[in-house]
C-alpha cells in the first residue's frame, strides 16, 4: 500500500462473458461482449494513475461473488469486493456468515434497477436482508434509476445504522438533459449522513456517442453540492463505460471537475472516501 492515499476506482466489474450468463448485455452493447479480467484492468489503472479497486457483482448469484472473491485473492490491487446474497432468503444470516470469513467482502448489492416492481426496495423480506447486512458490517450498495429515488429514500430511514453507497448517482436523464425531479430528491437522500455516493456510471445514461463535459456538469454540480466531497468517491463502471468513454478519459474528466477543489477534498473523492467507507 502506497503511503499516500491511493486512488481508488470504487465501481469496475470482472466477466467471462458468455450470453446466457450476461443476458443485460444487448445487442447494443457489442465491446462487451468478450472477457474483462484483472490483467486488462491493470493496463487501464496503469495508464490512468489508478492505484486499486472495489469489484462490484455483475451477475446475481452466490458464484459470482466467490469469483470476485478469487480475483481479489489473486490481485492484491483488489483492495475489496461488492458482491451478491439472496438478501430475501429466510436464511440469509447462515448464507453472510460463510462468505464473511473472506475480509475482502465489503459489502453486497442487489441489481433494484432491474426488479418489475418498482417498490421492491420496500418488501419486508428484503429488508430483513438489509437488517442481516447490518449485523455483519457490510455495506450496501444501492443500483437503481431516478424513478425510484422516492422509494429509496423511504428504505434508508428503515436503517440509520446501515452505511449504503449510492452507485451511479441513481442514474439521471443525462441523455435528455433532464434534472427534475431528479436533483430533488438527490438533495432529499444526501441529507441522511449514512448513505455515500459514487461518482460514476454518468456517461453511459448520456449520449454514447456524443455526449460533452458540459451534458455533464449540472449533475456532477447538483451531487458536489448534496453530499460534499466527504461522502462521493470515484468509480469507473469499467468495462461499461466502454460503450461511451475509455477508462483514462473517463479518470480525466473527473479529475478535471474536481480540480477546483482544494487538495483535502480531492483526495477524499479519488481514494478517501472509498477508503473509509469499504474499510480498505
Amino acid at each position: 500500500m502506497p503511503t499516500r492515499m491511493p486512488r481508488v476506482d470504487s465501481h469496475h466489474h470482472f466477466w467471462k462473458y458468455s450470453a446466457q450468463e450476461y443476458g443485460w448485455i444487448t445487442d447494443s452493447m457489442g465491446p462487451l461482449r468478450r472477457d474483462f479480467l484483472p490483467q486488462d484492468l491493470k493496463r487501464e489503472m496503469d495508464g490512468a494513475g489508478i492505484d486499486a479497486v472495489v469489484s462490484v457483482q455483475a451477475r446475481q448469484t452466490l458464484a459470482e461473488t466467490k469469483f470476485l472473491l478469487e480475483m481479489a485473492e489473486r490481485n492484491p490491487f483488489i483492495l475489496g469486493v461488492v458482491g451478491w446474497a439472496p438478501l430475501t432468503d429466510r436464511n440469509i444470516g447462515g448464507i453472510l456468515e460463510q462468505l464473511a470469513v473472506n475480509r475482502k467482502l465489503k459489502g453486497l448489492r442487489h441489481v433494484l434497477q432491474d426488479e418489475a416492481d418498482d417498490q421492491y426496495i420496500l418488501r419486508e423480506d428484503f429488508n430483513h436482508g438489509i437488517e442481516a447486512v447490518h449485523k455483519f458490517g457490510l455495506v450496501y450498495d444501492i443500483l437503481i434509476y431516478e424513478r425510484h429515488l422516492p422509494q429509496t429514500i423511504r428504505f434508508v430511514d428503515r436503517h440509520p445504522g446501515q452505511v449504503f453507497v449510492l452507485d451511479h448517482i441513481a442514474k439521471p436523464r443525462i441523455k435528455d438533459r433532464i434534472l427534475s425531479p431528479w436533483r430533488q430528491h438527490i438533495k432529499e437522500l444526501a441529507k441522511r449522513p449514512n448513505v455515500f455516493c459514487k461518482v460514476s456510471g454518468m456517461v453511459t445514461e448520456a449520449d454514447w456517442k456524443g455526449w460533452t463535459e458540459a451534458d455533464l456538469k449540472p449533475y456532477f454540480d447538483t451531487v458536489l453540492e448534496a453530499f460534499e466531497p466527504r461522502r462521493l468517491m470515484f468509480g469507473s463502471d469499467w468495462p461499461v463505460c466502454l460503450l461511451a468513454s475509455g477508462y483514462k478519459r473517463w479518470v480525466d474528466v473527473v479529475s478535471k471537475v474536481i480540480a477546483p477543489l482544494s487538495e483535502l477534498e480531492r483526495v477524499r473523492i479519488m481514494g478517501g472516501t472509498a477508503v473509509e467507507v469499504y474499510g480498505l
